[in-house]
């Protein structure tokens, strides 16, 4: 396409402009075809997962940070023994960490495989059953939407116009009388 010429609509000639790295599917440029080989390389199904941050988007922060100072709390004057206090924190904080890998161990893969065919299912009906569906909605309603609009501007235009003349005319005088 390098060098050809077009004209617009206003019937100006124009010279389309020269790609600098070639066309995007075989590119002249060898740092552009080393980029796309190792784009098609990367599949996002075997990215690293980081181990440290599980939660990069921040999706239960506000749901699951229990710590054993927001279950059980001594207010003053009320306290337990000192080795009772340690211990309950102690037992409270070790089962909740323990019980939830036991948990995560037995239910996790499940719920795992579970919420994958979910999610799967459910961009596949948005993917191929909602999306097109609204779009050949908003093309079938714009013919009606046309003949609604014709309808409006032929019968209603003139009577709602000849109605706004008509009491256009009146004049309303307020007065006050003491």
């Amino acid at each position: 396409m390098s060098g050809s010429q077009y004209v617009d609509s206003e019937g100006l000639l124009y010279t389309a402009p020269a790609r600098e790295h070639g066309n995007i599917y075989k590119p002249h440029n060898k740092s552009m075809a080393e980029e796309l080989n190792e784009k098609a390389m990367h599949d996002v199904h075997t990215k690293e997962i980081d181990l440290v941050n599980r939660d990069p988007k921040r999706l239960n922060d506000d749901v699951v940070k229990i710590d054993f100072e927001d279950v059980i709390a001594e207010p003053d004057g009320t306290h337990s023994f000192d080795g009772i206090w340690k211990a309950s924190f102690t037992t409270f904080t070790v089962t909740k960490y323990w019980f939830y890998r036991l948990l995560s161990a037995i239910f996790g893969i499940p719920l795992a495989l579970i919420w994958g065919i979910y999610f799967a299912i459910l961009s596949f009906l948005h993917i191929w059953a909602v999306v097109p569906c609204i779009r050949s909605y908003l093309i079938e309603i714009q013919c009606i939407s046309r003949v609604y609009s014709i309808c409006i501007h032929t019968f209603c235009d003139p009577l709602f116009e000849a109605i706004g003349k008509m009491f256009s005319s009146i004049r309303a005088t307020v007065r006050k009388e003491i």
